[in-house]
């Protein structure tokens, strides 16, 4: 099980929350990423735990002022990018074009997506996975694997149906470790969530409770 956070551009200590993340992973072995904001990448990924771009352009080098070049991501210290993030939608074509910008800077991938269908869709531009995150539950107390079970299970179909080898997460909603056990029994294999850790007062104690089903 994946348990990515997704840093936004919430008012915390993204050091603080990437070092608590980083010894939880060594403590207990479950893999744990951070996705804070670009500037911060650095900084984050030289604390040791797996650190993502929250968002890449389908760009190359070039006159491409104010966008997020995969390869500077890479470089800072990412190994992992989202795109499409329910914040930041983007056109088919340029989900297309984010994730072979990303390739190309040997990041891995992952599509978000609001419901199976677009899961389907996501998963045929070739991802190293997609994550289902119904927009109304982002942010809210009640995870999309307790609200809405069936949109995980038909996620994970989807995608089954178009590349088996693409992994499928889930978001909105997730804050404690029976929401990750839960999306794991669903068929998940990752988890996105955001506020329940980086609004915490002690990330560690969250991060800590969020994998203990699945150390």
């Amino acid at each position: 099980m994946f348990v990515l956070v997704n840093l936004k551009t919430y008012p915390c200590d993204p050091i603080a929350v990437a070092t608590a993340a980083a010894d939880v992973a060594d403590d207990t072995g479950v893999r744990v990423g951070i996705a804070p904001q670009a500037a911060d990448i650095a900084r984050v990924a030289e604390t040791g735990v797996e650190t993502w771009a929250q968002h890449v352009d389908p760009i190359d080098y070039g006159s491409n002022t104010g966008h997020t070049l995969a390869e500077t991501a890479a470089e800072a210290g990412a190994t992992g990018t989202l795109i499409n993030h329910s914040e930041h939608r983007l056109k088919l074509a340029d989900i297309d074009g984010s994730v072979r910008a990303a390739e190309r800077a040997d990041l891995e991938t992952c599509v978000c997506a609001n419901n199976p269908d677009q899961i389907g869709a996501a998963t045929a531009l070739g991802p190293d996975s997609v994550a289902v995150e119904p927009p109304e539950l982002i942010g809210g107390d009640v995870s999309v694997a307790t609200a809405d079970p069936d949109i995980v299970t038909d996620a994970v179909e989807a995608a089954g149906a178009v590349d088996e080898s693409v992994d499928v997460f889930c978001g909105a909603g997730i804050s404690t470790g029976d929401d990750v056990d839960a999306a794991g029994d669903l068929g998940a294999t990752g988890v996105l969530l955001a506020s329940g850790v980086a609004k915490a007062d002690d990330p560690r104690a969250v991060l800590e409770d969020l994998v203990d089903p699945v150390a």
